[in-house]
């Protein structure tokens, strides 16, 4: 079990990672800090002006915190680059799958991984598993790698150990799969009608190929009828996410929860009751991503509810052992922050980026033209 020297709240605590507004830290965002104790947040375009800014306010969270945060960011190139306008655009999944190159995923990863390592994070929310499936490309667009299970999981591997050699933990998302999922998690809850057969099968490969390389997996908002029997949400069913992901596909890494501010699984509940659900499941670690009155909110219902039931207090300490074995083993958690980026590190990753945005360009414009050449 966790060490003695940690209290119910700091441990009620390491669970909580969450986001908030503005560029530095406000003296209600000094207060959170110190009072939640989060074991992480997380950064977005609107946090981030400047490479040397952003390390500002990574360090300057980190310094208030006696145990290493999960210093988290949602990069994976494309549409979802919180980096772009800040360093430089770098591509998406799809412009790199279609070179039809597979040394240019780790160097996906390596890329990535040096750009938010520069800026003091160490945790990269990607890559996507989710199946590229016509029901959701409309929503995913040019996220996801191949309807080929395996395809998608030989990028991943790759792609994960491109962060790794840059010091980063990535994590896969969204269990269970949102390939045929036609709606936005972030404003409703996707319905998918799927038997578990096919899931397995197709969808939860990646996961069951990848589950002793992923330090997280981000469980979805997404329902599952077939599966659950009814409209649960995946990220707060103890069966997605304890009898399968934990037990049945043996995975031991940390699991999170999309963020609980979503439409996906806010609009059926509370912010309390979704951050309860989600630990009762089974996961470890969850995020609330904007509103600080809801973050506050969240943490309050958990730590209420470790007081309240031995058995959700297990859960809490179980989840809380899970993230401090973690802090303590993983290179990419265990090491210090590094030092502020100069402006010449960031040409540096800005002609590396352009270079290798160049040669994915030149290689999909032949890989395009081949079959006509034959």
């Amino acid at each position: 079990m966790p060490s003695s020297s940690h209290d119910l709240r700091t441990l009620a605590g390491q669970l909580l990672t969450f986001g908030f507004d503005g560029l530095e830290l406000t003296p209600a965002l000094r207060y959170s800090l110190k009072a939640l104790q989060p074991g992480g947040i997380i950064l977005f375009a609107r946090n981030i002006e400047s490479p040397r800014q952003a390390h500002s306010l990574l360090r300057a969270a980190q310094k208030l915190s006696p145990i290493p945060l999960f210093r988290c960011v949602d990069m994976e190139g494309g549409t979802v680059d919180r980096l772009k306008n800040v360093i430089a655009p770098a591509p998406a999944v799809q412009d790199v799958v279609q070179c039809n190159l597979r040394a240019l995923y780790r160097a996906h990863g390596q890329i990535i991984g040096a750009e938010v390592c520069t800026l003091g994070f160490n945790v990269d929310f990607a890559p996507v598993l989710d199946l590229r499936l016509e029901p959701s490309l409309s929503v995913l667009t040019s996220r996801t790698v191949s309807s080929d299970a395996k395809a998608t999981a030989a990028y991943a591997r790759a792609f994960l150990l491109g962060l790794k050699d840059a010091h980063v933990a990535g994590c896969g998302k969204h269990f269970p799969g949102l390939g045929e999922g036609q709606l936005d998690s972030h404003h409703a809850l996707p319905v998918i009608q799927k038997s578990f057969k096919s899931l397995w099968e197709h969808d939860l490969l990646p996961y069951r190929l990848l589950a002793r390389s992923l330090p997280f997996v981000m469980v979805a908002h997404a329902a599952f009828p077939q599966v659950t029997g009814d409209a649960t949400p995946a990220s707060i069913s103890p069966k997605w996410i304890t009898t399968i992901l934990r037990k049945k596909i043996g995975y031991n890494g940390l699991i999170v929860s999309d963020d609980l501010e979503m439409g996906g699984v806010l609009n059926g509940s509370t912010i309390e009751q979704a951050a309860v659900a989600t630990i009762h499941a089974g996961a470890d670690l969850y995020l609330v991503c904007h509103n600080l009155e809801l973050v506050h909110r969240a943490h309050e219902a958990i730590l209420k509810e470790a007081e309240r039931s031995t058995r959700f207090r297990a859960k809490v300490e179980l989840a809380a052992q899970r993230i401090l074995s973690a802090k303590r083993r993983w290179p990419a958690l265990t090491r210090r922050m590094p030092p502020p980026p100069t402006e010449a590190a960031i040409n540096r990753l800005r002609q590396k980026l352009w270079l290798f945005s160049e040669e994915t360009r030149l290689l999909t414009n032949a890989a395009t033209l081949k079959p006509s050449l034959r």
